[in-house]
């Protein structure tokens, strides 16, 4: 079973009426209960915890880190944003949602700013697949609709994505790359945009069946880490 953990500020919930009604548990609570639905092994892990809940015991037994936050960057320890790019690293999966885009860990891993434009108009989102064979867009169809969603717009400063599986259209009239994958070293990545705090976005079933979908993909093969460092030859060479 494949074992996930989802990582929420859990900042907005409580500080924030509409918030707290649209999440009464938390968007991370949210989240976790349409994933155990869908059979998988789920903890939850939150800011204010201890080592924000990341502790090495939980790092060590993710398959899949699922990460959303947005008013406190900042305040996310850097050790621990270490110990989770080197887990990363050897192979545990990260989806980054919305406004994880701006995370300390999303950053480090891509090597840019990951700004972008944005407004909060409430406007319709449409979702187009621009690569209906990949697996995290199995059963989306060829676009879905958010009624109300904040605005993200390119540029999008983040390296060019491995795969682009998702391009959004906004009313007011941007586009952008809002369904990105990447991989370092063993892990894989997967950036996913909707999912603004007021809106419930992550109640809405494509959006789901996305998260749902790149769970599965993230989880990596069990393989033999790579050999680094001096290496002793495998034929005898030969010195003139």
């Amino acid at each position: 079973m494949v074992k996930v953990t989802v990582w929420n500020e859990y900042r907005h919930e409580k500080k924030d009426e509409v918030v707290r009604n649209t999440y009464p548990n938390g968007i991370h609570g949210t989240i976790a209960n349409f994933l155990e639905k869908a059979g998988f092994h789920v903890k939850t892990a939150t800011l204010d915890e201890p080592k924000h809940g990341l502790t090495e015991d939980v790092l060590k037994n993710t398959d899949v880190l699922i990460w959303w936050g947005h008013i406190a960057h900042e305040e996310v320890s850097d050790d621990v944003v270490n110990q989770v790019y080197e887990r990363v690293l050897d192979g545990m999966g990260l989806i980054v949602l919305h406004s994880g885009h701006f995370s300390k860990i999303f950053k480090k891993l891509m090597g840019t700013s990951c700004d972008l434009k944005w407004r909060e108009a409430n406007e319709k989102e449409r979702i187009w697949v621009v690569d209906p064979t990949h697996p995290i867009a199995e059963g989306i169809g060829e676009y879905f609709e958010l009624d109300h969603e904040e605005m993200y717009g390119e540029h999008f400063d983040i390296p060019t994505p491995d795969e682009l599986i998702f391009i959004s259209w906004f009313e007011g009239g941007e586009v952008f790359r809002s369904g990105c994958t990447y991989k370092r070293g063993k892990g894989k990545i997967f950036y996913f945009r909707p999912g603004h705090e007021t809106h419930p976005t992550y109640y809405h079933p494509q959006v789901q069946k996305v998260i749902v979908n790149a769970v599965k993909w993230a989880k990596a093969p069990e393989t033999k880490k790579p050999t680094y460092g001096n290496y002793q030859p495998l034929e005898p060479i030969q010195i003139d």
